[in-house]
């Protein structure tokens, strides 16, 4: 006589989460007994007539992500959990095979015991290989539509070094081995990480700014995991970053008052591009902000919109010079003659060339402890997001109060803002000129 199997869900066992117990059941000279599989499942997750694990198309792991939230596992989870399932046959048919080779007589109590006894009918405690990229993929789709599109380049650029980590060091990347240690050598793997371009042959290395900005990412993305239920080891919290100091680009004053007065009218492409440029330096905006300015932002005193990258409301007061652009183009659809960023930032550069904004600027990045230091004329490291820094920087200068400017600027937390407030030299000079003599 031979054991039936079967699999069942424990309804009666379910838990917060809308989870199951998923149950073998043996039968046995009219007898049955429950044994435990290590695996809690969502019903919608388990056919009981097929005996199988459910296979989700993506529409419907959306559809049952917003009714079970994180009791959804990854498909990775599920293959996993279906191979574990046949093992768990396989090992039944094994014991009997043991007993009918030793032909020995057995009853569903020794069947039961025997295997138990195996240990091998729990689920392996490890996670199943891909579970890491998996989540970054979902994290990159949960979080697509509400973040900037630009923000989730940097998670998909961590994907890829973690794979080329993994290939590196011939282990599996598992949230269970992410410890202190793991992200030690994670960061000197940067360090030492270089790619030869096939066409160029250029070598492109990472230097400690984009480091610690891919470690950072990898630590909001281990503290998402765990919100999931995700087992992740503690000792990445133990771990700490240490980020170099970025020069800020900014105009000062008096660079700005050359760009200002500076006569484009002959040349259309870079009058509008002053005019967007000023514009950003007179209000504090992003360039993504100013792409979607449109009319019915604009009130009589001020400007009212969301901004992009926070999805947070703004108000900024329109003064003289933010006026008297706007009004220039009254006539046309949105307020502003705006282009692509690519194209901005490669002419915006050749606008204040112009302008003669050359004072020489070092930049200096470490590539572990390796010093490289560029000195570059100003105009060359001038891009979009320089008018935001102009914004504060100027403003501060001109004694609006911190609180004030972040208030205009969006910046929620003084940490980010206190470069800002250190690098104006002519302030601090003029400080201690007003103090001292």
């Amino acid at each position: 006589m031979e054991a039936t199997v079967r699999f069942v869900l424990r309804h009666d066992l379910e838990n917060k989460k809308g989870e199951q117990p998923l149950m073998l059941v043996v039968h046995l000279g009219g007898k049955r007994k429950l044994i435990s599989s290590g695996i809690r499942l969502i019903p919608d997750l388990w056919s009981a007539e097929k005996q199988e694990i459910v296979d989700m198309t993506a529409k419907q792991k959306t559809q049952l992500e917003k009714k079970f939230g994180s009791a959804v596992p990854p498909k990775s989870y599920l293959l996993q959990y279906q191979d574990d399932l046949l093992e768990i046959r396989n090992k039944v048919r094994q014991v009997e095979e043991g007993f009918r080779a030793r032909d020995e007589p057995y009853d569903l109590d020794m069947l039961v015991t025997e295997i138990k006894e195996s240990k091998k009918i729990k689920i392996k405690k490890s996670e199943p290989t891909d579970l890491v990229y998996d989540f970054i993929d979902q994290y990159i789709q949960e979080n697509g539509l509400t973040r900037a599109k630009g923000s989730m380049v940097v998670y998909k650029s961590l994907k890829k070094h973690l794979k080329n980590f993994q290939e590196k060091s011939k282990s599996g990347i598992r949230f269970e081995n992410m410890d202190y240690s793991f992200m030690v050598s994670f960061q000197n793997f940067l360090v030492d990480w270089k790619e030869v371009h096939p066409n160029t042959g250029t070598v492109k290395t990472l230097n400690n700014i984009t480091i610690a900005k891919q470690l950072s990412t990898l630590k909001t993305f281990l503290g998402y995991a765990r919100r999931r239920g995700i087992k992740v080891h503690d000792g990445y919290k133990e771990y700490s970053i240490k980020k170099d100091r970025l020069e800020v680009i900014a105009l000062n004053q008096k660079e700005f008052d050359a760009l200002y007065a500076l006569d484009v009218n002959s040349n259309s492409r870079l009058s509008q591009v002053k005019d967007i440029f000023i514009f950003s330096c007179v209000t504090g905006y992003r360039f993504s902000d100013l792409l979607q300015l449109k009319r019915e932002h604009i009130k009589k005193n001020d400007i009212r919109l969301t901004i992009t990258k926070t999805k947070e409301p703004s108000i900024v007061p329109l003064t003289r010079i933010s006026r008297e652009i706007l009004e220039k183009y009254e006539e046309r659809v949105l307020p502003l003659p705006m282009i692509s960023n690519q194209k901005f930032n490669k002419y915006v550069k050749e606008l204040c060339k112009q302008a003669q904004i050359n004072d020489p600027v070092e930049i200096i990045r470490y590539k572990g402890a390796v010093r490289d230091a560029n000195i570059y004329p100003k105009h060359e490291l001038i891009s979009a997001h320089t008018g935001r820094k102009t914004f504060v920087t100027l403003s501060l200068a001109k004694g609006i109060p911190a609180e004030v400017v972040m208030k205009i600027t969006g910046h929620s937390d003084y940490k980010s803002f206190k470069r800002y407030v250190e690098v104006d030299e002519d302030r601090k000079r003029d400080a201690m000129s007003l103090a001292w003599d």
